[in-house]
């Protein structure tokens, strides 16, 4: 990687997108409206994005219906859609350098996580829906000798993807590359704060190309452009990650419209339970400091709830703290930077006021509380920790999406688990233990989506990605995902 002043010399020349890619276009919004897009860096305008409204969604949602209609991309066979998405794969990796600072400029996240993490495994996805899209087979049924019966997955029409600030371009095309394998249009609304690898993918698909009207990126804030899409009559599906809170008007606006399909992914209050037989303490405190504090504890599995057993705890927590000493905010465009900014100042103050919540209920804090790096004008807030945390207290309970910890202890399996799943959320969980019979009985009886043993974010694109009860419902990843934007039709043939 380049050196901190090459890439900040890099990021002063960068052109920086801002113009919605409608239709095969890039466009101003119809109004000429503009919003400031604002660098959790330093709180500089780094650039002035079109402001889509409904005007400008629907426009992208008739371009959309319209290429889904006339077949341009749905009826291609599957070995052309699959160049396609090879073509995009190769140019995002092409431009890999470039979508990665325009990630760290507008999330605040280290550049190195955007460079090494984030812009490869968004590639990786194009790559693996591309060559996954053929790889959905129908089904034949058992039919009277009179009959033959079978059920085929067709393309639901115009997908709607509503996307986070937290990891841009990666979540956009766990949406984006699956609805366009199974030959649907999309249009696709990024998240306001940090709407720019987004429009650049925009553009790359253009030159890839997609035809178009087939992916069209309309940036937005979320109570005009994503509004408007969510109520849109001639858009078949919403597929959604972010809060709980918009997830339920999405669910209302889909009601109050035409009844689209809806796939939430919400939020998280993720446990990580160390019992004492953990066979590496020293991995555990990794994963229970990374866990929360990777990407500035703005990730939807941040596992904020760490649950030690007594007999070890002690031990434990000073093993963990030993890691949270050397996780020190820095700059995101430093490439030694390994913990950065927040995305907005709203999303900072946030955190903070879970903080001080904290403070309150009595929790005994062990490391951080405060902001950090605030010379510099930018969304700065310092890895916390939180020890003798209630399980009724907000931080046990509250998503703060931020770098903030709270640690609970347990005595036995029962009080463990009964502790783990003692939320309305239910995304992502995770257990240290070397006891096999253990292993087995947390991943039956913890409630979550995700369940990870002796580690933590340990899986990929090959397997599903979602939660139970409130974090939502649908899956993204894997060949699942497919099957999210598709209808099944089932024919039957009498045989005369």
């Amino acid at each position: 990687m380049q050196s901190f002043s090459e890439i900040q010399a890099r990021a002063a020349a960068l052109t920086l997108p801002g113009q919605a890619v409608i239709d095969g276009h890039l466009v101003a919004a119809r109004s000429g409206a503009t919003f400031a897009n604002i660098g959790p860096r330093d709180g500089r305008i780094l650039n002035h994005v079109a402001a889509g409204e409904a005007a400008d969604v629907d426009a992208a949602v008739v371009a959309a219906r319209t290429a889904f209609e006339d077949g341009r991309w749905r009826d291609l066979p599957p070995k052309a859609r699959k160049a396609v998405l090879h073509r995009l794969a190769a140019l995002m990796e092409e431009h890999a350098d470039e979508l990665a600072l325009l990630e760290s400029l507008d999330t605040g996240k280290p550049i190195s996580d955007a460079a090494n993490v984030d812009v490869p495994l968004a590639i990786n996805t194009t790559r693996y829906y591309a060559e996954a899209l053929d790889k959905l087979y129908g089904e034949v049924a058992p039919s009277a000798p009179t009959r033959l019966s079978y059920a085929v997955h067709e393309p639901l029409g115009v997908v709607g993807a509503i996307v986070p600030w937290n990891f841009p371009l990666h979540m956009a095309m766990w949406k984006v590359a699956p609805a366009l394998a199974m030959g649907n249009s999309v249009v696709l609304k990024p998240a306001e704060q940090s709407p720019m690898s987004a429009l650049r993918l925009g553009a790359l698909a253009l030159e890839a190309g997609l035809p178009d009207g087939v992916l069209n990126v309309v940036p937005g804030l979320g109570e005009t452009a994503g509004q408007a899409l969510a109520r849109h009559m001639d858009v078949d599906m919403i597929a959604f990650t972010g809060s709980g809170t918009v997830g339920r008007l999405l669910m209302r606006y889909a009601g109050e419209s035409n009844l689209k399909r809806v796939s939430l992914e919400l939020g998280g209050k993720s446990p990580q339970i160390i019992f004492p037989d953990c066979p590496d303490l020293d991995a555990a405190a990794e994963a229970a400091a990374w866990g929360v504090f990777y990407n500035q504890g703005e990730v939807c599995t941040a596992a904020s709830r760490l649950l030690v057993h007594r007999d070890i705890k002690a031990d434990f927590i000073a093993r963990v703290l030993a890691v949270a000493e050397r996780i020190v905010p820095g700059d995101p465009l430093d490439p030694a930077t390994r913990f950065g900014a927040m995305i907005s100042e709203a999303q900072m103050h946030s955190a903070l006021r879970h903080i001080d919540a904290a403070e309150r209920e009595g929790a005994t804090r062990l490391i951080g509380g405060v902001r950090a790096r605030e010379e510099t004008g930018g969304f700065y807030v310092a890895p916390t920790i939180y020890d003798q945390v209630r399980r009724d207290a907000s931080l046990a309970r509250e998503e703060v999406f931020g770098p903030v910890l709270g640690v609970l202890d347990f005595a036995d399996d029962e009080e463990a688990f009964a502790i783990a799943n003692d939320t309305i959320y239910g995304l992502a969980a995770g257990v240290w233990t070397a006891d096999l019979n253990r292993a087995h009985s947390a991943a039956r009886r913890l409630r979550a989506g995700l369940i990870w043993v002796n580690g933590w974010d340990a899986c990929d694109i090959t397997m599903p990605f979602g939660g139970f009860r409130q974090s939502g419902f649908g899956r993204d990843r894997s060949m699942h995902a497919l099957a999210k934007y598709a209808d099944l039709k089932a024919v039957t043939f009498t045989l005369r």
